[in-house]
């Protein structure tokens, strides 16, 4: 079943290559959505597939690269308008900041 997912993640998340590793876990994952900093420093992102692997993929932005340090993570279902900012053309678009 495919399922679109929102989160935002809080910490020490720019800065640390958080934008870099959401979109190469993502594309491995065979994912579709985006990833962009907000500015008041949190980490955004927008996951579309298989609920299993997207499932799988919001844990790994849990943990985040190495230098990254995740706080909490919020999450809540997507829908068409939230992926909405993907570039057409490209698997896991990662967007400038918001």
């Amino acid at each position: 079943m495919t399922v679109i997912r929102h989160v935002i993640v809080h910490g020490r998340v720019q800065g640390v290559g958080f934008r870099a590793f959401v979109e190469d876990e993502a594309v491995a994952r065979g994912l579709q959505g985006w990833v962009r900093n907000r500015r008041e420093g949190t980490v955004e992102a927008v996951f579309k597939g298989d609920a299993d692997v997207v499932a799988d993929m919001i844990e790994a932005c849990r943990r985040g690269p190495y230098s990254a340090r995740v706080d909490a993570l919020d999450q809540r279902d997507g829908d068409a308008a939230d992926f909405k900012p993907h570039r057409a053309g490209e698997l896991f678009s990662v967007l400038p900041t918001a």
